[in-house]
């Protein structure tokens, strides 16, 4: 495919006939929240398939998608060698419920790859970092957990507390905070203490006075679901420092690993967290996730050891297929990340100054191939800082890239992904969309 030229077609009628069947048979019309579009208005697009850096939705519309299936597509839509290897697997059985060679293979390749000793698949990274938090508690018989504010880590109810661009509210000098989600009950959420991302003093004052009741400090080494937040060095040596009472320091990297680097982030900010919760690239775009980290905390797991986790499909031979062969052709590709971080710097220079020509006040984040334009001045360095923005500005602007072609995040709090399949004229169609959307948004004030 290649870029669009002209604006796509309005919406027309196949999307929406499906989005108002989709909402006799489903909540909201979606399998997940964001994609029913609340936050910008109108009518989510229906995806009838996807290819390279393009998506096509079910009126024939071609998309320019920097959305790559919430992250998993950095080798762009429909990989060669990804789809034959999930043909050439499904050949032999779609399920086993029962060992396989294939995942052998890919916890050999993980574990090498990011440092860690042992690791367990599951099927999605809600699975994953619920996991490893039961884990923690095991392994330390301590209660309580730690996140920040801001931090998305899956649906489980534990994690459900002041969770990315979840409802926002106020937590206690000791860190108790409400749950952000109905159906959570707050004698659960009280067991996990909250406190501001990027802030050390507060994160050393906390560890000071409850450390000893705290099983595990959960954090995304760059935040993605409040938009693109990246952590200071002060922040990253605090994490550290929170391990000495023999608190387990999680990274959770489903968003990062293997996107900022083949070791993620863990390699690129040079961290050594006691155990890591992977998703979306781990599985090529298939349902997976995993936990893993030092032999003897991850010894603690079921049969091995007293903490009990199961499942019928982890390991699933399709995922572990795709997983396979999407990680060997990362490994095998040593210019890519190098070329992922040229094209978002360059789409980042690209935006900016198309805002400044429009008269648009923006901050845009960056982390190599991953980026938020919020609609602020920033600085933008914590999920408080994020809320800022307007919402109202990049709902517009959002709806002015989709009339251009261009399928971006639909929430101002989403990180965008760019892939393998970006190139040169996809660079030049975005910022020609996003050149007429800034000026669009400012004749309209």
């Amino acid at each position: 495919m290649t870029a669009p030229t002209q604006a796509a077609p309005p919406i027309t009628t196949v999307s929406q006939e499906l989005f108002a069947r989709a909402r006799q048979v489903t909540p909201g019309g979606v399998n997940s929240p964001v994609r029913a579009f609340k936050s910008v208005g109108g009518t989510p697009r229906f995806i009838a398939s996807a290819d390279g850096a393009y998506l096509t939705d079910a009126d024939g519309n071609t998309l320019l998608d920097y959305i790559g299936s919430w992250g998993p597509m950095i080798l762009g839509h429909n990989h060669a060698g990804v789809r034959e290897a999930i043909l050439e697997a499904a050949v032999h059985g779609t399920s086993f419920g029962a060992p396989g060679w294939r995942e052998v293979a890919l916890a050999e390749l993980v574990t090498r790859l990011t440092g860690t000793q042992k690791v367990r698949f599951v099927s999605s990274g809600t699975e994953a970092t619920m996991s490893a938090l039961r884990l923690a508690r095991g392994f330390t018989g301590r209660k309580y957990i730690l996140k920040f504010r801001g931090n998305y880590h899956g649906h489980a109810d534990g994690l459900l507390v002041e969770a990315g661009s979840g409802l926002m509210t106020n937590a206690d000098d000791l860190g108790q905070a409400a749950p952000s989600s109905a159906g959570v009950p707050p004698e659960y959420a009280g067991l996990t203490l909250v406190t501001e991302y990027n802030d050390p003093a507060a994160l050393d004052a906390l560890m000071a006075a409850r450390g000893h009741e705290i099983a595990a400090v959960i954090f995304e080494p760059v935040v993605g679901n409040a938009g693109v937040l990246l952590p200071t060095p002060e922040f990253v040596a605090a994490l550290h420092r929170s391990r000495e009472g023999g608190t387990l320091l999680i990274a959770d990297e489903v968003m990062t690993g293997f996107r900022l680097a083949l070791g993620g982030a863990t390699e690129l900010l040079h961290l050594t967290p006691d155990l890591i919760c992977w998703g979306k690239i781990i599985g090529g775009g298939l349902p997976v996730g995993a936990y893993g980290g030092r032999a003897e905390v991850m010894e603690y797991v079921s049969p091995q050891g007293p903490v009990y986790q199961a499942g019928t499909l982890s390991g699933n031979p399709l995922a572990m297929a795709a997983g396979l062969a999407t990680l060997t052709a990362l490994e095998s590709d040593p210019g890519l990340y190098g070329r992922l971080e040229s094209y978002t710097e360059r789409l980042a220079q690209g935006l900016a100054q198309a805002a400044a020509d429009a008269g648009v006040t923006v901050c845009i984040n960056r982390v190599g191939s991953m980026l938020t334009v919020f609609f602020q001045a920033g600085p933008v360095a914590s999920y408080t800082d994020a809320a800022r923005s307007d919402t109202a500005a990049f709902a517009a602007w959002f709806q002015g890239m989709l009339a251009r072609g261009v399928y971006w995040a639909p929430s101002q709090f989403e990180s965008i992904f760019v892939g393998a399949a970006h190139n040169d004229a996809e660079l030049n169609a975005t910022l020609s969309a996003a050149r007429a959307s800034f000026q669009e948004l400012k004749e309209a004030k």
